[in-house]
């Protein structure tokens, strides 16, 4: 692959195999962002599981205390009073058969779907559409409950769903490279956290395989993953 100008001039100040605590990863990583917009920061890590084993999958959420810096845009599948809670909570889409219907027919313009359980008999029909997109209300991620209003106020301020993929991996937004290094440190430290803390008991050897922090158009700074286990101390 071609890599423009910019691009090369970021990755010369990364030596290859050089490995960074999470301290200087962050500066380094708002150092070089070069994109003319403000850049997401992500971080990839790598896990030693097997996912095709239930019992070896990694999932989850967790509130960014800073947030992502990300608009959320929230849609409830709701009925009755719960309609009321949802947009008093600050919802951007609330109904019901209504947005079912729009959804087989193919809109998808949220970026969390929140259901209560009564809906789920309809919305379950809906797996073939949202499942591959990410979009399926589920239990494990607090997405089907009748805490609508909780649920809507955490993904507006930055609550965020996490599952490994079939390779063993897991990317997250961290926030955004106009965050202050304080924020985007106490972001990283509440995620990782939460990684290590998930680690399943059929998890043997090296869990944290390595870590890498980016932005949207950078290089990535990989993590020295001693630096991360005594950093999320």
């Amino acid at each position: 692959m071609k890599r423009g100008k910019k691009y090369r001039n970021v990755k010369q100040a990364n030596p290859g195999g050089t490995a960074y605590t999470v301290a200087e990863a962050v500066t380094k990583v708002k150092e070089t962002a070069y994109g003319n917009f403000d850049e997401t920061v992500e971080l990839s890590l790598r896990l030693g599981v097997d996912p095709r084993h239930a019992d070896q999958i990694v999932r989850g959420t967790v509130v960014m205390p800073n947030g992502t810096g990300k608009k959320v845009k929230v849609l409830v599948l709701t009925k009755g009073d719960k309609e009321k809670e949802a947009k008093e909570a600050g919802a951007d889409l609330v109904g019901g058969e209504d947005y079912i219907e729009k959804i087989k027919e193919g809109w998808l313009e949220a970026d969390v779907i929140v259901a209560t359980p009564d809906m789920m008999a309809q919305v379950g029909k809906l797996g073939k559409i949202l499942g591959p997109r990410g979009l399926m209300p589920n239990p494990k991620s607090g997405t089907v409950t009748f805490e609508v209003a909780k649920a809507v106020k955490d993904f507006k301020a930055g609550k965020i769903e996490y599952r490994v993929d079939k390779a063993g991996n897991i990317g997250a937004p961290v926030g955004k490279v106009s965050f202050s290094p304080e924020q985007l440190l106490e972001n990283l430290k509440v995620f990782l956290d939460a990684i290590v803390k998930a680690r399943p008991a059929a998890s043997k050897g090296t869990y944290l395989k390595s870590a890498t922090l980016s932005s949207t158009m950078g290089v990535g700074f990989r993590l020295d993953t001693q630096d991360v286990t005594a950093f999320i101390r």
